[in-house]
């Protein structure tokens, strides 16, 4: 059986400020039930874990990490959660923070937290048979792995989950924190600074990307941020593998956080759409379409195009509930567009994940229109609660939403192709038109029960990888 060790920034229901820790959380349960691997996980050991899990945890390990010329103090914890064994790092001066990235020298403590895993692998007693390293904040282990070979013959997988974060270094940084052999400088060298992400890409046996489509457009100029030329060269290592999501967890016939549980019925979907109004104040209004966006509030997410045509929108018979946070750009403009339209807008700024569920599973539509998507978990939620997704064709949305016709009845969402808000706004019309064709509504329906995103498919592939 192969032993698998999955190093990460975050992981539910431990840490998590997106996608990624979703990830981390779901596929090595599910790798592990196969019985054809066993994956263990590596994560920091930031300020935020919870006093309940903290106590789960036992000491494995202390030792000194070399970061350049300093000692700096390691711990490692363990504990097993739904069947998966987690490692945390424990160092206080990098993750006993308020925030669990967004610092200056984020560059130095996910290069300190590479170098623990790495000594961790030659002190433990897990050898893995393969590293598989998630983002750029993991991109260092994949590389150092690589070169120093902590169990002899190991292998490793690099996983691009966002490629426009990469992790960016003056050069001084290599001789400061990496303790190589300066051989090993081009590897990490990228426009005249160090960059992380490149540095995985370039030193990882196989590379990995979380949707065929996203694994295609990042070898393009557009999409590539500067590192296509280099997947361009390793394209024959590249695979695109779509994400999971945790099907049972994600279930509105068992969620605790919904009032009404359903798996298709109608009536009771709209019944948490009757709750939803009145907690947070809106009409009740069962037959009003409603549509929902729970984003990161940032330029990636296409909410430019939502800016341009919302409010032309809900001069219709609708109701829109957005929650996120981000740009100060964004809050405002919703926030302002509740003011004005108090009867058709509610906009909570945060993220609450019970509250994202009773959004969930009230929505008629929800809206991701986004500029670049490489997987997107939003939308397979959707789906999940049989909200019909409304996304641009980028990325994973291409891979997982199957534009409806209306003439032949095949497909799963609205989709548009350019990055333009008129063609944002006619789906959205044309949402609220099949909203009130009750024959193509519930047909559309009845194509998403259909729909399996569970990590089934998926873990096959990272297996046949593995």
């Amino acid at each position: 059986m192969k032993k698998i060790l999955y190093v990460a920034s975050e992981c539910t229901p431990f840490f998590k400020s997106g996608g990624l820790a979703d990830v981390i959380g779901s596929l090595p349960q599910y790798l592990n039930k196969t019985k054809k691997c066993e994956v263990r996980v590596i994560l920091p050991l930031y300020k935020q874990l919870k006093e309940a899990f903290r106590e789960q945890l036992t000491e494995v390990m202390i030792y000194t990490t070399e970061v350049g010329w300093r000692q700096q103090y390691t711990g490692i914890y363990e504990m097993v959660y739904e069947g998966v064994h987690y490692y945390f790092v424990d160092n206080e001066y990098y993750f006993n923070r308020e925030s669990l990235y967004g610092y200056i020298d984020d560059g130095e403590r996910f290069i300190y937290f590479s170098n623990a895993v790495i000594e961790f692998i030659y002190r433990g007693d897990f050898k893995p048979d393969v590293l598989h390293g998630h983002d750029w904040q993991a991109a260092a282990a994949v590389a150092i792995c690589n070169i120093k070979k902590p169990v002899p013959g190991i292998r490793t997988v690099f996983t691009i989950h966002n490629i426009l974060y990469q992790g960016w270094l003056m050069h001084s940084a290599f001789e400061e924190l990496l303790n190589l052999d300066r051989i090993h400088f081009a590897g990490f060298e990228w426009g005249g600074m160090l960059n992380l992400m490149k540095a995985g890409i370039f030193h990882a046996d196989k590379i990995t990307t979380v949707s065929p489509t996203y694994a295609e457009e990042i070898k393009m100029d557009y999409y590539g941020e500067g590192l296509q030329w280099m997947l361009q060269q390793r394209n024959a290592d590249v695979l695109g593998i779509v994400n999971g999501i945790n099907v049972d967890d994600y279930n509105p016939m068992k969620d605790p956080n919904i009032p009404v549980s359903y798996k298709t019925s109608l009536p009771k979907k709209r019944e948490n759409k009757k709750a939803l109004q009145q907690e947070i104040g809106l009409p009740v209004d069962a037959d009003v379409p409603m549509f929902s966006i729970i984003t990161r509030m940032v330029e990636q997410k296409g909410l430019h195009l939502v800016m341009a045509i919302l409010e032309e929108f809900v001069q219709q018979h609708v109701q829109i509930v957005v929650l996120g946070n981000g740009l100060y750009e964004f809050e405002s403009y919703f926030n302002e567009l509740q003011r004005k339209y108090p009867e058709k807008v509610q906009v909570t700024i945060g993220f609450d994940e019970g509250f994202s569920r009773r959004i969930y599973a009230a929505s008629d539509f929800f809206i991701m229109p986004s500029l670049f998507e490489p997987c997107g978990l939003s939308q397979l939620i959707a789906l999940q609660y049989k909200a019909i997704p409304i996304v641009r064709e980028t990325g994973g949305l291409k891979d997982t939403v199957i534009p409806y016709n209306i003439y032949s009845g095949i497909g799963t969402g609205l989709t548009f192709a350019n990055y333009n808000a008129h063609e944002l706004l006619s789906k959205l019309n044309e949402a609220v038109r099949l909203y009130r064709d009750p024959e193509n509504y519930k047909l559309l329906l009845k194509n998403i029960s259909k729909v399996n995103n569970s990590w089934a498919k998926s873990a096959a592939q990272y297996l046949a990888i593995y």
